[in-house]
């Protein structure tokens, strides 16, 4: 029987046109295309200001840089993220402090985030998780009470609304992700939206080694010296990359709406099973991704039931707290942030994707069924 994968994208004929007419431009950096997409992707946020970035990992870098975060600082995040959040922290040689999670929906949970605040904390980092939209109200509330920034990890959550507030509307930066399984993708990039025009303008320069006009800028009149204004990196989208999301944006509503008729076939089929806890979702989710909590201690063992049964699985994600390098740097136990410990123990993400039938589902609600009934 042919496996079911965890993922599968849907580039097709208009992607595949758009990337032809810029191979065949004068740019294929960063370029005009790239400007083309950061107007049509903010647009469809309702903001003014997007930039676009070579990953949503050096988006959180280049957004704690635009803050000024200096060696010491504090950053409050969530342990159950990919690295890449927190890291983004230490690459400046800031702290990352976590707080713990909402255990129905694995999101940050805003009391803890008010509770983990010193005189040293700068920002606040809250990761939309699997596509549902945090609590941004009270969020923004504590922010501006300690005067901090607000970012938002918007890498699973481009469709997101919740409580009549869309994601990058509270937030002074979002970072996205056009990583290979998200639902909009380019192999790997990212963008930032940003409310303050001057931010904007600062983040294209330090996506640009800090200078002050890119190439595209300086092209098709005289030539035009540039100067390095201040510390930047190597960090721009290309016109490839924007070349493949454009034609993309006018689909990822109805994208959405595929994936969340397949969330509820999968919730119909596996509400109340024997060993299976559901998470909980209000809103308009971005159904990035499906995870059930399964049985403590069982969580590998479902895994090689799933994958012998043909069906493709991920981890989405063991607590940040809990690996070995935050462990042996900070000195973490396990029991810190315990709901995070707990949902990353017993967290399965299955096949998500709009290339997925219903009859699909049926097989991987099935086979997660029997995998659990084998362990009993």
């Amino acid at each position: 029987m042919e496996k079911i994968e965890f993922y599968r994208h849907d580039i097709g004929e208009a992607e595949l046109s758009s990337i032809a007419r810029t191979l065949r431009s004068l740019f294929l950096t960063l370029g005009p295309r790239v400007g083309e997409f950061e107007q049509a992707f903010a647009a469809f946020l309702g903001q003014k200001h997007v930039v676009g970035v070579s990953s949503c990992s050096m988006g959180l870098v280049l957004a704690l840089e635009a803050i000024g975060i200096q060696p010491g600082d504090e950053v409050v995040t969530t342990p159950m993220t990919f690295i890449s959040t927190p890291n983004a922290a230490l690459f400046h040689g800031a702290v990352p402090v976590f707080a713990d999670v909402d255990p129905k929906t694995g999101i940050l949970d805003p009391a803890a985030v008010e509770a983990a605040i010193t005189p040293r904390t700068k920002a606040v980092i809250v990761v939309h998780l699997y596509g549902q939209l945090a609590d941004m109200r009270r969020l923004r509330a504590i922010c501006d009470r300690h005067h901090l920034a607000l970012i938002e990890d918007a890498a699973h959550a481009i469709e997101a609304e919740n409580d009549g507030v869309r994601v990058a509307e509270l937030g002074d930066f979002t970072v996205f992700s056009f990583y290979a399984t998200k639902t909009m993708t380019s192999g790997d990039g990212g963008a930032i939206a940003v409310r303050d025009p001057a931010m904007f303008e600062r983040l294209k320069r330090l996506r640009n080694h800090g200078v002050s006009k890119d190439a595209s800028a300086r092209h098709g009149g005289r030539y035009m010296h540039w100067d390095m204004v201040e510390f930047g990196y190597k960090a721009a989208m290309t016109d490839i990359e924007a070349a493949l999301l454009l034609p993309q944006i006018e689909r990822l509503l109805r994208r959405r709406d595929i994936r969340q008729s397949l969330v509820e076939r999968y919730e119909g089929a596996l509400r109340g099973r024997t060993g299976i806890e559901l998470m909980s979702r209000s809103g308009r989710s971005g159904h990035h991704l499906f995870t059930v909590l399964v049985p403590r201690g069982q969580r590998d063992a479902v895994l090689d039931g799933l994958g012998e049964r043909g069906i493709g699985t991920a981890v989405n994600y063991r607590a940040v707290h809990t690996l070995h390098y935050y462990r042996e740097r900070f000195g973490y136990a396990r029991e810190a942030f315990p709901v995070a410990a707990d949902i990353g123990d017993r967290t399965l993400s299955l096949p998500l994707h709009t290339q997925l039938a219903e009859r699909d589902v049926d097989r991987v609600a099935l086979a997660l069924g029997e995998t659990l009934a084998a362990l009993r």
